[in-house]
């Protein structure tokens, strides 16, 4: 089912932005071209200006995060990638219509919008080749989730791949180039949008798909059917072991508050790691760094820090924390008006005025 292709949205660039701040170690000794690609909200200029979406790169310097390249995009934003070429991708949040590549600088991105019955679940991941897209998708008409497999360089479909389950979000490459996929599991209609509904029918799962015909190759499921599979990254044991986020949908507050965040997939088994202390039962985003999981918690405030071995190392504050982004020896955490950057057990932060960041951002060289 191929897509419309459209290189026609009208596109601003925002001055860059300035605070000032105290310097911490932490962040002066950060390299002068260090750049993070986040999607965000812009603050409105009047009460009656609608919202408005960008993605772009934001520049750290000494005293302060700013925004040194900007791109106005049709809606919220979700998940982001940078191809090798050094162009982006964006993905609307679910359920999303467009899919867009950007090069940072250029004001006419390449954009794509979906089928009338499809809608993007917000992530995207290139083959190891680059020649081919992988998306997460729904079906409005079934529910079912699928992969769309697209062609890179035009970005129109070339296949779909059901992926066993619903709801389907963020997915990765294993070791081997199979696909790993996190089936959230959260039933949806098409007239209900985000509205979550038949919460009783959640079958949330871990899937691995042959990248070369779809076949699946293994599935996991957690023991509580009430915990959605939603964000997913790689790290610990070469790099070999995933850490999975968790959005925990329990009917009663007090369970869904005291919900675990993180499970662990080893390969062959999946388990769900429980923390000493409640956590809001929303993972935002996670990220490997500094020899630990980092699950952000933008309902407690904070993000909540895992060793390989899931042993609690401990609870980092931060307002409204989501994205989150790893590099060795480093994490970098964004939150509502402060961005953090940890390394060597220092913390430093700086403020992020005038936007609104996304769930998720990439750290770039």
């Amino acid at each position: 089912m191929p897509m419309a292709i459209e290189s026609v949205l009208s596109r601003r660039h925002w001055l860059a932005l300035g605070a000032a701040a105290l310097a911490g170690p932490a962040w002066s000794a950060l390299p002068p071209a260090a750049r993070l690609l986040a999607a965000w909200q812009c603050a409105p200029r009047d009460t009656a200006e609608a919202a408005r979406y960008q993605i772009g790169l934001l520049a750290a310097q000494a005293d302060a995060l700013v925004v040194a390249r900007a791109l106005d995009v049709p809606t919220r934003a979700h998940g982001l990638l940078v191809e090798a070429g050094g162009t982006v991708l964006a993905v609307a949040r679910r359920p999303g219509d467009w899919l867009l590549r950007w090069k940072p600088g250029e004001d006419e991105p390449q954009t794509a919008w979906i089928e009338p019955d499809r809608a993007f679940n917000g992530h995207v991941i290139a083959s190891r080749d680059g020649q081919r897209l992988y998306t997460t998708e729904t079906d409005l008409e079934t529910g079912a989730g699928l992969i769309g497999v697209r062609d890179a360089t035009t970005l129109e479909k070339l296949a779909e791949w059901p992926t066993r389950g619903m709801d389907p979000h963020e997915l990765l490459l294993d070791a081997d180039g199979s696909l790993i996929v996190a089936n959230g599991g959260i039933p949806t209609l098409p007239e209900t949008g985000r509205l979550k509904i038949g919460l009783e029918r959640m079958d949330a799962s871990l899937v691995r798909l042959d990248t070369g015909d779809g076949a699946v190759r293994g599935q996991w499921r957690l023991p509580d059917p009430r915990l959605s599979l939603r964000h997913i990254a790689w790290g610990g044991q070469g790099g070999r072991l995933l850490g999975i986020a968790l959005q925990a949908e329990h009917s009663d507050p007090a369970a869904k508050r005291a919900a675990p965040l993180l499970a662990l997939f080893d390969g062959q088994s999946l388990r769900a790691v429980p923390a000493p202390q409640p956590l809001g039962g929303y993972g935002g985003d996670i990220a490997w760094a500094n020899g630990a999981f980092a699950v952000s918690t933008p309902k407690v405030d904070g993000f909540a820090r895992y060793g390989a071995d899931g042993r609690w190392q401990g609870f980092t504050p931060l307002a409204e924390a989501c994205a989150l982004a790893g590099e060795p020896g480093r994490l970098w955490a964004g939150g509502r008006d402060a961005a953090l950057v940890s390394e060597a057990g220092a913390v430093a932060s700086r403020p992020v005025p005038a936007l609104r960041l996304d769930n998720h951002w990439l750290r770039l060289g």
